[in-house]
């Protein structure tokens, strides 16, 4: 999966003679809070962020009054405050490689450049979270199995043998790998059988299944109870 997947297109940005104040109103008009600052061609030179502002002008500890604190956002540009060491990424690159650069980084969000650092997107922490969910189809109809098993090759091949022999579409599949459980492979499927049925098949051939949870075109969930 790829930034370009996940990000947003064509972002709200401002140059760096905007005011402070008009920036806050653009990030309150619109939900968010950071705002890429570009030049004249719209290529990225600094971020803009609700913090960063707070910070900055010391609107949480000043002594100023609300009049005079908002007199000083509206005649100071964000070319004085703003970050101007910009991590940024580019709209093909990998979505893991991207939730790394923010992780590395202690950051939240990350500008998308073309080859020319003109901002064409912008993607959030919370992009990140929504991809990962989507990824695993949390909110997708269709069931989802926690399977313990041994971590050898060949395994994989035939969980999901058993899925396509019984008409159930595998729509996610992903290996965890913890020091308390060991290797857990959870599928998340749709199809004809009954979540009950694919359960007893799964056992029958062997396999541990320890969390059954179907979650239906309402988003509504159920959790099955796993025959010992």
């Amino acid at each position: 999966m790829y930034v370009k997947d996940h990000m947003t297109k064509n972002p709200y940005t401002i140059t760096k003679d905007t005011v402070i104040s008009k920036a806050l109103e653009i990030m309150q008009a619109h939900d968010f809070h950071r705002l890429p600052v570009v030049d004249g061609q719209g290529r990225l030179i600094g971020l803009v962020t609700g913090g960063l502002v707070k910070e900055k002008s010391g609107a949480e500890s000043t002594s100023l009054s609300i009049f005079e604190l908002n007199y000083l956002l509206s005649r100071t540009t964000v070319d004085e405050i703003m970050i101007r060491d910009v991590q940024t990424t580019k709209p093909d690159v990998f979505l893991e490689e991207a939730a790394q650069i923010m992780i590395d980084h202690s950051i939240a969000v990350l500008p998308v450049v073309d080859d020319d650092k003109k901002v064409i997107g912008i993607i959030t922490e919370k992009d990140i979270f929504q991809a990962f969910n989507d990824i695993m189809g949390y909110q997708k109809q269709g069931s989802r199995f926690v399977i313990n098993c041994p971590d050898k090759p060949g395994v994989l091949i035939g969980i999901g043998q058993l899925f396509a022999e019984n008409n159930a579409n595998v729509e996610s599949i992903a290996v965890y790998r913890s020091e308390e459980r060991g290797t857990e492979i959870v599928v998340k499927a749709s199809g004809e059988i009954e979540t009950d049925e694919m359960i007893r098949i799964l056992l029958d051939a062997g396999y541990h299944v320890t969390n059954v949870v179907q979650t239906t075109y309402e988003r509504s969930t159920r959790s099955y109870p796993i025959p010992s």
